[in-house]
């Protein structure tokens, strides 16, 4: 089957698993990665599927050949109805929302799937990544501890993670610096790349030199060729 077709047929499916489930598809409109790749993107604990940041994630790596499909938690599904903020689900429920989303696109794309995630999306992501045997896995500022609780890091599984992952985390994020995290021992299969001077949402300090922008940019291109490779 031709690289154009399978892609052709992947964002059909996207798009009615989209419309079916109520979540969101970014089809490619750039040069398709070969193979065909589809992303599957969670949103962090307090904001949706559709945050700037999320929204600005899948229209970079759309333009660059990525598709991307975005899902809710139940606990922000539930908010989009009632306007109500509440805390985010228990983990198991967290996880089995993640499993079930896999499931679903993973039986109506071809080529290849990866999962991740803005920081809580990106974490659940990662428990579950070895087990659905993902292609490859993408946290974009991972809670490596809860604010105000480094002693208490949540690493234990990224130390024998067998699946290939990128981890973008600014310098300075409050649940996870560069001092902390190069501390940590983690899987030979994890690449973390630095956003200078950047916080938990990857914006880097006016005073780098380095614009928001360009970060952005260049995470959605590192994504983009890792999936092509």
């Amino acid at each position: 089957m031709s690289k154009a077709h399978s892609v052709s047929n992947n964002a059909q499916a996207c798009a009615q698993l989209a419309e079916q489930h109520g979540w969101l598809w970014n089809a490619p409109t750039g040069t398709a990665t070969n193979p065909a790749a589809t992303l599957i993107l969670a949103h962090g604990a307090g904001a949706p599927m559709d945050s700037d940041f999320m929204n600005d994630v899948a229209g970079r790596l759309a333009a660059l050949g990525v598709g991307v499909l975005r899902f809710e938690f139940p606990h922000m599904a539930q908010r989009r109805i009632d306007g109500l903020k509440r805390p985010p689900n228990p983990q198991a429920r967290l996880l089995d929302s993640w499993r079930e989303v896999y499931a679903a696109v993973r039986s109506s794309v071809e080529g290849r799937l990866a999962i991740g995630g803005k920081s809580m999306g990106g974490r659940m992501a990662s428990l579950i990544a070895d087990d659905v045997q993902t292609d490859a896995l993408f946290c974009l500022g991972y809670p490596f501890y809860a604010a105000g609780k480094p002693e208490k890091p949540r690493v234990a599984h990224l130390a024998d993670l067998q699946t290939p992952t990128l981890i973008v985390q600014g310098e300075r994020d409050a649940l996870g610096n560069r001092e902390m995290v190069e501390g940590y021992s983690l899987s030979k299969q994890i690449d973390v790349h630095w956003v200078p001077t950047a916080n938990h949402d990857l914006k880097p300090l006016k005073s780098s030199g380095v614009t928001a922008e360009a970060c952005m940019q260049e995470m959605a291109e590192l994504i983009a060729g890792r999936l092509a490779s």
